[in-house]
């Protein structure tokens, strides 16, 4: 909980106190691998933070997996237009290993607004940054090569390499699974 209370002071500086009172609003929840904590058609009830595990965001389509999001340690996962609108996910959210999320629940969230105006603010900041960074990783593929989505990806996220399939990294990034495959092993002869 250190990590949170670090991470949303980061928008808003919060009293210990004040950080407590939102606590009793959020529910831990556990997960084992490949569980599906959102399935395509039901409406999100909750806004995730991951704090142990590792969980993605995809979309079927002709049979195929498009993942949006890849959320590790510290990163937020929802379904941002199903939680905001309160109408059925087109996406589906899947825990890839055993996972633990702090979550707060849409009600739960409207409660807080209302109790702790710091918290609406908080939100607020926090949606912001959510926006900012979805808006920047599609300039980001619309922008750059394959190659340098792919270099500047294993660069910054190094350690998901070893616990995220490979075929799920490479839908993320938007790049072939077999021009995948050449651009790691390019990597390995680097070494």
């Amino acid at each position: 909980m250190d990590d949170l209370y670090v991470r949303l002071c980061g928008f808003v500086h919060l009293t210990k106190t004040e950080f407590g009172q939102l606590l009793r609003y959020m529910e831990i929840r556990e997960f084992d691998k490949k569980v599906r904590v959102l399935e395509r058609g039901e409406t999100e009830k909750h806004i995730n933070l991951v704090a142990a595990g590792l969980v993605r965001k995809y979309l079927e389509v002709r049979k195929q997996e498009i993942i949006f999001q890849l959320a590790e340690e510290g990163h937020p996962i929802y379904s941002e237009i199903s939680f905001h609108s309160r109408t059925p996910s087109e996406l589906t959210i899947e825990t890839i290993e055993p996972t633990t999320l702090i979550s707060i629940s849409y009600d739960s969230l409207e409660e807080v607004f209302m109790k702790f105006p710091k918290a609406e603010r908080l939100g607020r900041l926090l949606v912001s940054d959510l926006f900012v960074r979805k808006d920047m990783n599609y300039f980001n593929q619309l922008e750059k090569t394959t190659r340098q989505r792919f270099l500047e990806y294993v660069r910054s996220h190094p350690q998901l390499l070893q616990r995220v399939p490979q075929k799920y990294i490479a839908s993320y990034l938007n790049i072939k699974p077999e021009t995948f495959s050449r651009l790691k092993h390019l990597l390995k002869g680097k070494k």
